[in-house]
């Protein structure tokens, strides 16, 4: 049986991940701080064979958790209404939390993956992103954060790659969504959600011109599952991602015709440094480990405008 540590294991993608190990019989630890995720989020797996849970927070060195086969650091606060009030806990993470779990992975001999970002392109003035694209990223502004800290982690995972010999891997999230974000999490898919069940005007920023690529939640849960599983080179940063590129106006549109309550438009200024085009070239993904996503955003809107109201007014 395999053992796997999921650093940021309350959180969307890691619960998800948590629950795709559990389901092919690996034995999960689950570790998160609840900084920004839930305690709800892995209620359901407390009490499955397999699952341990522990409230640690990566910066300080991990307890003796045993053998471990596979680590999986997902643990950093990912959206745009932290990077102001959780910026210093955002660059620590993905630095100082980065090289924790690497050096756990060394002493372990543990494959590794970095759960970095499609923000390392920054607001990207090459389109669709590949991963040979070394970004546009402002290293002063007011995403610099999140967006640099990632960048960060994936340096320090390339040097435990070659100087140390890590077994580890790098995937570059795009933007994901479904069942289990928090309600107030601020980003597009959600907030629109949430505006929409409550009957609210639905807030665009800019135009509604910029745009998205969202990936359903399981859809990227198996792509990590098989970026960790795959026989690929160590540190070669692949994209996951849906590249459907779709405007933000759009999914605004769609969502509201899923909720069906008749909410309006209301349009707001585009903050700074918001990328206007965001969708992944995933030539590697599909090449190298055989994925592309399987859920439509209609399917993946539904289930999850479906789940909120079940459980509206909880944190996700």
């Amino acid at each position: 049986m395999k053992r796997a540590l999921v650093a940021g294991g309350a959180g969307l993608i890691g619960s998800h991940l948590c629950e795709r190990l559990l389901e092919r019989g690996y034995e999960v630890i689950g570790v998160d701080n609840f900084l920004s995720s839930s305690r709800d989020n892995v209620a359901a797996l407390i009490d499955r064979p397999g699952f341990t849970f522990l409230e640690h927070d990566v910066l300080a060195p991990l307890p003796d958790v045993g053998d471990l086969d596979e680590i999986y650091h997902l643990a950093s606060p990912a959206s745009p209404i932290f990077f102001e009030s959780l910026a210093e806990e955002i660059a620590m993470v993905n630095s100082v939390g980065t090289w924790q779990l690497l050096q756990h992975a060394r002493q372990h001999n543990a494959r590794f993956l970095l759960a970095s970002t499609s923000e390392v392109y920054g607001n990207p003035l090459e389109h669709p992103q590949r991963e040979t694209y070394f970004g546009n990223v402002n290293t002063i502004g007011p995403r610099a954060p999140y967006d640099e800290s990632k960048r960060f982690a994936e340096t320090l995972t390339y040097l435990a790659a070659t100087r140390y010999e890590v077994d580890a891997r790098i995937v570059r999230i795009f933007n994901t969504y479904g069942p289990r974000m928090r309600v107030d999490d601020g980003r597009a898919v959600v907030e629109f959600i949430g505006r929409a069940l409550r009957g609210e005007p639905l807030v665009i920023f800019g135009d509604g011109s910029q745009t998205r690529s969202w990936c359903y939640v399981t859809d990227m849960a198996r792509g990590i599952h098989r970026a960790m599983t795959s026989d690929i080179e160590p540190a070669f940063p692949i994209n996951l991602g849906n590249p459907g590129e779709m405007t933000v106006l759009k999914i605004a549109e769609m969502v509201i015709a899923i909720a069906g309550t008749g909410s309006m438009l209301e349009f707001a200024p585009l903050p700074p440094d918001d990328p206007v085009r965001r969708r992944p070239d995933i030539g590697r993904a599909r090449e190298m480990l055989d994925w592309e996503p399987r859920i439509t955003v209609e399917d993946g809107l539904g289930a999850t405008v479906d789940w909120y109201r079940e459980h509206a007014g909880t944190s996700a």
